[in-house]
């Protein structure tokens, strides 16, 4: 991965931190929900690695589907329309949901997909977030589980991309700007 290394300007959170926080988190849920079947909702793509990651170390009954919803549409900043491209797949009425998400950043796409999920009539809905970036939230909404807390930047890495790009990164860093500016 020598060739995306070198746009990454620095690494910010390793692939073992990385883990210690999923770790984390995972115990959290088991011990939240040891009464409970939660259905673990992966928001698709980017959230991906850190639900494969946190489903391997809980150790209660859970299901999961999946949820592609976009609000960066290829930019490098929220456009605050959210849009659904892929609907949850499991009938969720009476469920207890854990949104899984890779980051929450402006906190809109979060707060939409936390009120969709009321509307189709879930039992409750928490969120467990790798990332969390407080300083750029624009809307009241927090998650339940934050793996991470990270300064303004802009992130790559761990299901983080940009243009689709750097997903694979093992770590989650820093891009470096000239690669989103040009």
């Amino acid at each position: 991965m020598e060739n995306l290394k070198q746009d990454i300007e620095k690494i910010l959170f390793s692939h073992e931190e990385i883990v210690n926080a999923s770790k984390r988190i995972a115990k959290q849920i088991e011990e939240d929900y040891k009464d409970k079947e939660p259905v673990l909702l992966c928001t698709l793509k980017g959230a991906l690695p850190f639900m494969a990651e946190v489903m391997k170390h809980i150790d209660i009954h859970v299901v999961t589907d999946f949820i592609d919803v976009s609000s960066y549409h290829g930019g490098t900043c929220s456009s605050g329309t959210i849009k659904i491209n892929k609907d949850v797949a499991m009938d969720v009425k009476d469920k207890d949901v854990i949104i899984i998400e890779d980051i929450v950043d402006t906190g809109r796409t979060l707060k939409c997909l936390i009120e969709y999920l009321k509307e189709l009539g879930v039992n409750s809905v928490t969120c467990a977030s790798l990332v969390d970036k407080p300083e750029t939230r624009v809307v009241e909404v927090q998650a339940d589980y934050i793996g991470i807390e990270s300064p303004n930047a802009f992130l790559v890495g761990f299901g983080l991309d940009y243009e689709e790009k750097y997903r694979n990164l093992p770590y989650i860093g820093v891009l470096k700007k000239e690669i989103y500016t040009k």
